[in-house]
């Protein structure tokens, strides 16, 4: 359990500042995560890694000479936003391009690729190589949907190292995908973690046994097995790993046992001579192994085996030199201090004066918001637990963060049109958020709040059209379909049933009030469903018989806001007697 913080909400933001303060020498704070504090070459590629927060030394412990350029840093298990991730890019940048790589999960892929894009667009060559080294994740033929746990570090490791040497993107960028391929890792629970402030671990193992394909986000294992003996532990991660080898693979490896938070080291030293052994008698020889935390999972028991086979290429890279904070090996030159970037944020403003139909539909906009956040903060544990069924745990204090960051940037700007209050609000949530929630939402609102634009009236038809924004924003984004048990499961219902009321001459807040029972209804019906996106796909079998919890926390929110915009109109009407215009601003 984690014990020492203030308010579980900063946790990771008040964690980086002190890991900041301990590693001058090596590290700078930007907005978003980390850049090294010493001089980069001019031209060099920067490589730009990150993820959640929690997995100590990942990711900011290894930003340094030889290693990651840049780091960016999301709240405890949650992507980075897109936001930060641009602004750490830009700060690493130092001319020679930029490869971002990070582990294969569904928001980190969201984020780090809108940043991406904004980076091209605007000059900054960049690539990406994510990490799919879990091997409980997906079969072998399907080695692009796999996750990525403790196999980050080889990719970062070379490709780092690549950097240093001078290597073009494309030569770094060849590399890591190299050094991807050619790695294996297994990780094995004995317990689960606990999230700063919360009262239980995401997830418990039985006495006596262990949990087998664990994620690092504290998702329980895939299969739980009788608690073995070290030597049978072994041999279990050994010869499923080599079952697991790619068809190029040579007889020089990497071995890393990698302790996820509360396995020390000597029964990770104990159990790497058992691996050591084995590795030898198959006929390979282990090459300037690591033994140690590298990857964690906050104070989870347990540990993976991580096997990368080395060509001559690769393993000159990784006997390459580098310094960082949590990672050393051989010995760098001294680097000289780098002058600090400015980074300027782009501020939200309005183009033109807004309408005064416009800032009433702000004003609305403002006071839905705090609905949201009363709502989201109501189910927050609830969710917390739905999602730790068979994910991460951190669906409730994702969406609280995100919600609590959206509704304070649209009060801020209270008294502006509906598309800059729902503008600075989606940008607030995917920044706080993290994570493939705070991506899509954060999308949706902006998507939505751009739909309403700045007119003189508004009418149902400006509905139906910020609401097929919004869920355009999320479909197109997430590429989730109906029946992969997300949030589109209840997204689709609501959009389909809102149309069809709308169509059928009633008015938008009637509307709303159907779209929402669709929406609670279809989320309570994707209990039914076996995942086939996100973190939960691994635990189908698991998830079976509990609903989607993006699907619930989208239909809760929507009969909140449907309530709340009946109790407005109910108050306003006269004699309480209610409209039955067309309800345009509902």
């Amino acid at each position: 359990m984690t014990r020492i913080f203030d308010n579980p909400a900063d946790f990771a933001d008040d964690a980086l500042d002190g890991f900041v303060a301990a590693n001058r020498g090596y590290v700078a704070r930007v907005d978003g995560g980390v850049v090294r504090s010493t001089e980069v070459p001019a031209g060099q590629v920067a490589l730009v890694v990150g993820g959640g927060s929690g997995h100590y030394p990942a990711f900011a412990g290894l930003v340094g000479p030889g290693l990651a350029t840049g780091s960016a840093c999301g709240n405890m298990f949650a992507s980075p936003a897109a936001g930060q991730v641009y602004r750490v890019a830009k700060a690493a940048n130092a001319g020679g391009g930029v490869l971002l790589s990070y582990g294969n999960y569904a928001g980190d892929v969201l984020h780090f690729g809108q940043a991406q894009l904004r980076l091209n667009a605007e000059g900054i060559e960049t690539r990406t190589v994510t990490v799919t080294d879990d091997i409980a994740s997906a079969p072998i033929e399907q080695l692009e949907k796999r996750r990525g746990i403790a196999g980050d570090l080889t990719v970062f490791k070379i490709a780092g190292a690549a950097a240093e040497a001078g290597l073009d993107l494309d030569g770094v960028e060849r590399l890591a995908i190299k050094t991807n391929h050619r790695t294996r890792s297994l990780g094995v629970a004995f317990d689960g973690c606990t999230l700063p402030g919360a009262k239980d671990p995401l997830f418990h193992v039985p006495a006596g046994q262990m949990s087998l394909g664990l994620g690092i986000h504290g998702e329980p294992g895939i299969s739980e097995h009788a608690m073995p003996t070290a030597s049978e532990l072994a041999e279990l991660l050994v010869s499923k790993l080599l079952n697991d080898k790619p068809e190029d693979a040579g007889d020089r490896v990497v071995a890393i046992v990698n302790g996820l938070g509360t396995v020390k080291y000597d029964e990770l030293f104990l159990l790497f001579g058992k691996v050591e052994k084995l590795l030898a008698a198959a006929g390979l020889t282990v090459v300037e192994p690591e033994c140690g935390e590298l990857v964690t999972s906050l104070d989870m028991s347990g540990l993976s085996l991580t096997l990368l086979w080395l060509d001559e290429e690769l393993e000159q890279f990784w006997a390459a030199p580098a310094d960082t904070p949590a990672f050393r090996k051989g010995s760098m030159a001294p680097r000289a201090p780098r002058a600090e970037a400015a980074i300027d944020d782009a501020e939200i403003a309005d183009v033109e004066q807004p309408t005064a139909a416009a800032t009433d539909l702000g004003q609305l906009a403002v006071a839905v918001l705090a609905q949201v956040r009363d709502v989201v903060v109501e189910h927050e544990e609830e969710l917390g637990k739905l999602d730790a069924i068979a994910g991460d745990g951190d669906h409730g204090i994702g969406m609280r963060r995100g919600v609590d960051a959206a509704a304070a940037a649209g009060e801020a700007v209270s008294g502006s049109s509906a598309a800059r209050v729902l503008t600075a609000a989606g940008e607030a949530w995917s920044e706080r958020a993290g994570g493939t929630s705070g991506a899509l939402w954060g999308s949706a609102v902006i998507a939505a709040g751009l739909s309403l634009g700045n007119r003189e009236t508004y009418t149902s038809e400006d509905a139906a059209e910020a609401v097929k924004a919004f869920v355009r924003a999320i479909t197109e984004l997430g590429k989730a379909e109906p029946g992969d048990k997300t949030m589109v499961d209840a997204l689709l219902p609501f959009r389909d049933a809102f149309l069809t009321e709308l169509d059928g001459g009633a008015p938008a807040d009637r509307a709303l009030a159907v779209a929402a029972a669709a929406a609670e209804s279809a989320a309570a019906k994707t209990a039914d469903l076996r995942p086939l996106k996100g973190r939960a796909r691994p635990l189908a079998e698991k998830s079976l018989g509990h609903p989607d919890p993006g699907a619930v926390s989208f239909g809760l929110i929507t009969s909140r806001i449907s309530q709340f915009i009946d109790s407005q109109l109910a108050a306003a009407a006269p004699s309480g007697q209610r409209s039955t215009g067309n309800g345009a601003q509902a």
